[in-house]
C-alpha cells in the first residue's frame, strides 16, 4: 500500500473533486479578478485531494478560453492532456528518492526566466514541496521573490510546517481539511459500490476520501487482515521476531500507518474512561476484541510513548532518514507485545 496523489484525480474534466469545488470557485474569482498571487501553498493530510484541486486550477490557467473551468478543447487543453505542455514544468521526487534536490530546482530558475511559449502562464507545480533539501529551497527562494509576470508557482505539501519558513511566508497558504461525510460518501459509495462500504473505510481513513478508497484496495484490505492477525498472535504469545519476518514484504510505512491510528484509538478509549462498546470516534470498530485486551494490559500513558515511536520511525522513513526497515518494524513489534502482555 503506498497512498499518494500523484496522479490526477479529477470529478468531471477540469473540475476538482466534489468536496474542494467551494476552494476552486474560490481561486477562479480571484483569478478573474487579476488577483491570483505568484505562489500558492496547498496543505493537507495526504489522501484529502491536494492534488486534484491544483491540476484543475492550472488547467484553467494555461486554457486559451476558460469558463467555469477548463474548456478541454483549445491547444492549451489538448496538449496538456497529451501528458506535455510547454508552459508546465512539474518538479517531484527522482524516481526511488525521497528529496528534491538542487538541479531540478535550478531547471526551475531557468523555466522561470523563459517567455511563455503559448503567451500565457508559466506554471511551476511542486510536490511534496517539503521534500525539498535545503539547498533545493534556499535556490527557490530568488524565484519566488522575483518571478516575472504571469507565472504561478503551485506548491503542495502534506506537512508545511518541514517546509523552510522563508518558503512558506512567500506563498499564499490555503489549508484543507478532511471533508463532512455528505461530501464525500456519495462520491465514495459510487466508487466502493455501497454506503456501509464507504462509510466503513472512510472512517478507517480519518475522514480522508482519497485514502479510503486506498485503504479498500484488495492488497491494502489484505494486509490490514495479516495486521489483525500478527497482534491476536502477540496477544497469545508469539514471538515478535518471528512474526516482523511475517511481514518482511509488506511497507514499513503502510504498517506504521495502521499501527498509529490503532494506538490512536486505544489512547481516546483510555481517555475516555468509556467501556470499548460504548467509546464513540473509534476509526476501527470492528478492532474492538483486540482493543479490550490492549486496554485490560496497558496504561495509557504506555501507548502515547509507543505513538511517539512510531510517528518519529514513519517520520524518518519518509524524509530518507535511512532507518532499517525490518528492524523498525521488529522492534515496533516488539514494544507492542509487551504492552499487550504485560
Amino acid at each position: 500500500m503506498a497512498l499518494n496523489e500523484a496522479g490526477p484525480v479529477v470529478e468531471a474534466p477540469g473540475l476538482p473533486l466534489p468536496w474542494l469545488r467551494a476552494r476552486f470557485d474560490e481561486l477562479t474569482r480571484l483569478m478573474d479578478a487579476g488577483r491570483l498571487p505568484h505562489a500558492l501553498l496547498i496543505s493537507g493530510p495526504r489522501g484529502v485531494g491536494k492534488r486534484s484541486l491544483a491540476d484543475a486550477l492550472i488547467a484553467r490557467v494555461l486554457c486559451a478560453a476558460p469558463g467555469e473551468a477548463a474548456c478541454g478543447h483549445c491547444h492549451g487543453c489538448r496538449m496538456l492532456a497529451s501528458g506535455y505542455h510547454p508552459d508546465l514544468l512539474r518538479v517531484e521526487p527522482e524516481q526511488g528518492k525521497r528529496q528534491i534536490r538542487i538541479d531540478p530546482i535550478r531547471e526551475v530558475n531557468a523555466f522561470v526566466a523563459q517567455t511563455a511559449q503559448q503567451g500565457g502562464y508559466r506554471v511551476i507545480l511542486i510536490a511534496p514541496a517539503e521534500t525539498m533539501n535545503v539547498a533545493a529551497a534556499n535556490a527557490l527562494l530568488k524565484s519566488l521573490e522575483e518571478p516575472g509576470g504571469r507565472t504561478l508557482f503551485v506548491l503542495l505539501a502534506d506537512i508545511p510546517s518541514r517546509m523552510l519558513p522563508t518558503i512558506r511566508s512567500r506563498c499564499q497558504h490555503w489549508s484543507l481539511a478532511p471533508p463532512p461525510p455528505e461530501a464525500c460518501l456519495p462520491w465514495l459509495t459510487e466508487r466502493l459500490g455501497g454506503e456501509d462500504e464507504a462509510r466503513f473505510w472512510w472512517r478507517v481513513a480519518g475522514g480522508l476520501p482519497l485514502a479510503a478508497l486506498d485503504r479498500a484496495e484488495p492488497e491494502s484490505r489484505a494486509l490490514r487482515q495479516q495486521l489483525v492477525e500478527t497482534f491476536e498472535a502477540l496477544v497469545r504469545g508469539a514471538e515478535p521476531v518471528a512474526e516482523a519476518a511475517r511481514l518482511e514484504r509488506q511497507s514499513t510505512e503502510a504498517i506504521l500507518w495502521y499501527g498509529i491510528a490503532w494506538l490512536e484509538d486505544l489512547i481516546r478509549l483510555g481517555l475516555s474512561g468509556e467501556s470499548p462498546e460504548r467509546a464513540p470516534s473509534l476509526r476501527n470498530p470492528d478492532l474492538l476484541p483486540l482493543y479490550r485486551q490492549a486496554v485490560k494490559n496497558a496504561r495509557v500513558r504506555d501507548w502515547f510513548r509507543l505513538l511517539d515511536y512510531a510517528r518519529e520511525q514513519r517520520r524518518l522513513l519518509a524524509s530518507g532518514g535511512n532507518p532499517n526497515p525490518q528492524l523498525v518494524l521488529e522492534a515496533w513489534l516488539v514494544r507492542w507485545s509487551a504492552l499487550l502482555r504485560s
